[in-house]
């Protein structure tokens, strides 16, 4: 119990880590946003700028320059439908519903954007409910919200979390996925045991949402340095978990397979020799060799020895449907990891021994 809660505590205090950079960029944009629509907009009640900030910042992975459009935007559009209909009809609850009907409908038809149409919706019932009869119209909320939107893009510029930190830390969740599937896989083929061979595969089957989570880091990486030029001399680094990522999701892919492959070959007979367990681990070290060096900014030439050293090995043998199955799985995640490693497709895929070549006396 005390080593699950202490495992959670350092596990909150490591995304900590990584939030700070936003909370502070939220905190300070938010305060500088209503400063300068206040003393120098001259807006006594500038609600939309600090809020711009906290969306264009936001805690979570995303997009930040397609938010702040999406943002300025549909609070232009909600506050135009807004203004337009209450000076018409007035304000009360049916008036509300009309107003935050028409601006949804409009924002759909125009962007189907979560945030764009929930902004239209939110700005039109701030105009229809709050702030009817201010003397604020709809082009000093506009100027507002691209103000705060502004103040967003110059915190994350000026305050910058580390984009290699956030790539390297969800290419490390996949890389560890796939490094553990490989391993439990190995170890349930050597015990032979079936029991852990289903764990094996449970576990691999939960692994996506970290393959996802890595795509939504590697695009706020990119974005931060677009954004800071305090790391555009960090492009090369990035570059290479870029290369690494779509190739790597497929190698967990196949893992997958794997696994589901194991289960059902310790079922069979014969069962799967223990030579396969060997090869299994070691593409498992690999994995982790390549987490290691793309952490350390190296380019991955071990991993790629590593790989290349297990590709020659893996001349196909007749063991069995299913395990022919494992070995053609981890021949396909041998060819994603060189692949990662930034070598080509063509070259990853001839270092592989053909089908039809026997084995060597």
């Amino acid at each position: 119990m005390g080593t699950k809660l202490g495992d959670h505590m350092r596990e909150r205090l490591r995304t900590f880590g990584l939030t700070a950079p936003s909370i502070a960029q939220s905190a300070v944009g938010s305060a500088v946003a209503w400063m300068i629509a206040t003393q120098f907009l001259g807006h006594a009640r500038p609600f939309f700028a600090p809020i711009a900030v906290l969306i264009s910042v936001g805690i979570g992975l995303g997009q930040r320059l397609r938010r702040v459009a999406e943002l300025v935007i549909g609070v232009s559009l909600g506050v135009g439908v807004g203004d337009l209909l209450v000076a018409w009809i007035g304000s009360g609850p049916w008036q509300i519903a009309l107003v935050v009907a028409l601006a949804m409908a409009t924002a759909v038809l125009l962007d189907s954007g979560a945030l764009f149409v929930a902004q239209a919706a939110s700005s039109a019932v701030l105009v229809a409910a709050v702030v009817p009869g201010d003397d604020m119209g709809g082009f000093d909320r506009m100027l507002d919200a691209l103000t705060g939107g502004v103040v967003g893009l110059a915190a994350v510029a000026l305050m910058p979390a580390s984009p290699l930190t956030i790539a390297a830390k969800h290419a490390s969740g996949v890389l560890d996925a796939l490094s553990t599937a490989l391993e439990q896989a190995a170890v349930a083929i050597e015990k032979r045991d079936a029991d852990l061979a289903a764990e094996a595969l449970e576990e691999a089957r939960g692994t996506q949402s970290a393959v996802e989570e890595f795509g939504q880091a590697l695009q706020t990486s990119k974005e931060i340095i677009m954004i800071s030029p305090m790391h555009w001399h960090r492009r090369a680094r990035l570059a290479r978990y870029e290369t690494a990522a779509e190739p790597v999701d497929h190698a967990l892919r196949n893992a997958r397979v794997l696994a589901r492959r194991t289960l059902a070959a310790l079922g069979e007979y014969p069962p799967p020799p223990p030579a396969l367990a060997d090869s299994l681990r070691e593409v498992s070290e690999a994995a982790l060799l390549l987490q290691l060096e793309l952490g350390a900014g190296r380019e991955p030439v071990l991993a790629r020895q590593a790989l290349l050293a297990v590709a020659t090995r893996q001349r196909p043998e007749r063991l069995g449907f299913s395990a022919d199955v494992i070995v053609a799985q981890l021949r396909s995640i041998v060819v994603d990891l060189l692949r990662a490693t930034g070598t080509g497709e063509e070259e990853s895929t001839a270092a592989l021994p053909p089908v039809d070549v026997p084995p060597r006396p």
